[in-house]
């Protein structure tokens, strides 16, 4: 795996915007992440006991981080304060004019019983941009009910449209809509950054799980309003173009995907070599391909089946025709690609040395926006933090600490 580079010489477009990230599990933090990858300088506010929820879901990394944690928190600072004493209050309250963007993900009505409503905090910072992250509407009737992605993708009709014909509704590998939601969230609050530049104002954002999670079906949920009932579902091909989803070579698996008519010419005659196939009318055009479907695509499947991958990777690469290699997880991760692409680092850990960190997707100029901090140990940056933005001496540190307000990095 790639290690870290140094970032000296990147300008961030988002250098100079502070971020205080109040929410936990994922859409808050992806949210977050995607603002601090882009340069933010992102605060994350954690409980002092327990820290966010997902530092204790997944495989065990040091003392305070666990991989869920760590796949949503990289370029931040992590500092503890107790929400719901009136010191942390305080804390807040007084950190937040040096602060551009709040971002949480309480339920309903909590972050006004904290006292950290936009309305509360809109009165400290009048151009603040606030964003709310809830399961449902706010002003609807399921305003308070918790939002968790599952409940959300079978909601939605997600699970309604994932999986094989016949099968039971089945769930996505990871949780998209909380993702979603958190992406999402970012290019609104990057909307609202535009345009208070140009008016001086803030905004209220308000993101809804829901809202999000439904907007994910995309052209299945139009399908299924024109059709006025559920689409049917196709597994790993595709509901229209035909030949177009994963096969099995003699020695494993393989995506093919021919998008047009003169590459189905292509792989009938130069990938399969069965010209026969495409010369018969009914499986000439798309239309007819996919009307056919039934005949058609048990004839492919055995066809493709008698060939070695490679070759066939070979031949569909030579005939122009979009194709890959079926690889697991961890073969993707470690491939060549991957590790040329810089798409995985290794960073510093101060328990176990080094650990692997997801590099942010975005490449500017040229170049991959590179990772500045590796995902915070719990409260890292609390002295730091503190003393940089409120002036907080040593002995007023210890003393929070003493209440059970914050927790310090050497805890």
């Amino acid at each position: 795996m790639a290690t870290n580079e140094p970032t000296q010489d990147i300008d961030f477009p988002l250098e100079g915007v502070r971020v205080l990230d109040l929410s936990r599990v994922f859409a808050g933090p992806m949210c977050a992440m995607v603002l601090a990858d882009f340069g933010a300088e992102v605060v994350k506010v954690e409980h002092p006991g327990r820290g966010d929820d997902t530092r204790d879901w997944g495989i065990r990394i040091g003392k305070t981080e666990t991989t869920y944690y760590n796949s949503m928190n990289r370029n931040k600072r992590s500092i503890t304060i107790d929400l719901q004493s009136p010191e942390g209050l305080k804390i807040i309250h007084e950190l937040l004019p040096q602060f551009d963007v709040v971002i949480h993900n309480f339920k309903t009505g909590g972050a006004e019983k904290l006292g950290l409503g936009y309305e509360q905090l809109k009165a400290i910072k009048p151009d603040l941009i606030y964003c709310a992250v809830a399961g449902y509407d706010s002003s609807g009737p399921e305003a308070k009910r918790p939002g968790y992605d599952l409940v959300i993708q079978g909601e939605a009709g997600l699970m309604a449209l994932n999986g094989e014909a016949g099968t039971p509704p089945l769930k996505f590998g990871v949780a998209v809509v909380d993702l979603m939601t958190g992406m999402y969230a970012a290019q609104a609050i990057l909307a609202a950054l535009f345009q208070r530049g140009k008016t001086g104002k803030g905004r209220l954002i308000e993101m809804a799980l829901y809202d999000c999670g439904l907007t994910v079906a995309g052209y299945y949920g139009l399908d299924a309003l024109q059709l006025g009932h559920d689409p049917e579902r196709y597994g790993n091909a595709h509901p229209s173009i035909v030949p177009y989803g994963m096969y099995e070579a003699a020695d494993g698996p393989l995506i093919i995907a021919v998008g047009n008519n003169a590459q189905f010419d292509k792989f009938c005659r130069q990938v399969v070599e069965r010209p026969d196939i495409v010369e018969d009318p009914r499986y000439a055009t798309n239309v007819n391909r996919a009307k056919n479907r039934l005949e058609l695509s048990p004839m492919l499947k055995e066809l493709i089946r008698a060939f070695p991958r490679d070759l066939l990777l070979e031949r569909l690469k030579a005939a122009g025709i979009p194709c890959g290699r079926v690889a697991g997880l961890h073969e993707a991760l470690t491939s060549e690609r991957t590790q040329r692409g810089r798409l995985v680092q290794e960073m510093p850990h101060p328990v176990v040395g080094t650990t692997p960190v997801f590099a942010p997707p975005y490449r500017l100029d040229g170049r991959r926006l590179p990772i500045r901090n590796a995902p915070p140990t719990l409260g890292e940056g609390t002295r730091e933090v503190l003393q940089k933005l409120l002036s907080l001496s040593d002995a007023q540190l210890q003393a929070l600490k003493e209440q059970g307000v914050l927790t310090l990095p050497e805890d």
